[in-house]
């Protein structure tokens, strides 16, 4: 069992004992990780990027845990391979952003 094994059958152990996998449908998975990273976000809103550095990292811990235990329990729902998924993205964006290209760049890969 990997680490993320581990994780996902944690959260799906604490959320059936409470019998919320009834609420767990994928628009309101979708919807509870857009929250959490708004609230994430919150953390950093009108902040100099030197103040946004030094943000309360255990605030940054709580919101991040939110987030990736959605976005764990949303992966499951679809039975997806969360490392699987995040692997094969890597590929892909080393093809739209190869290093030759795109170094030193933020621009998007139409327009590099």
């Amino acid at each position: 069992m990997n680490d993320f094994d581990v994780l996902i059958n944690e959260l799906i152990d604490f959320r059936d004992a409470r019998n919320w996998k009834q609420f767990h449908n994928s628009k309101d998975l979708a919807l509870a990780i857009s929250i959490e990273a708004a609230e994430l976000n919150e953390l950093f809103l009108w902040k100099s990027i030197e103040e946004s550095e030094k943000v309360n990292i255990n605030k940054i811990k709580e919101e991040l845990a939110d987030i990736f235990a959605f976005c764990f329990l949303l992966a499951e729902k679809h039975s997806l391979n969360v490392k699987d998924i995040v692997l094969e993205k890597i590929r892909k964006n080393n093809e739209k952003y190869p290093v030759e290209k795109s170094s030193n760049s933020a621009k998007k890969y139409n327009e590099l």
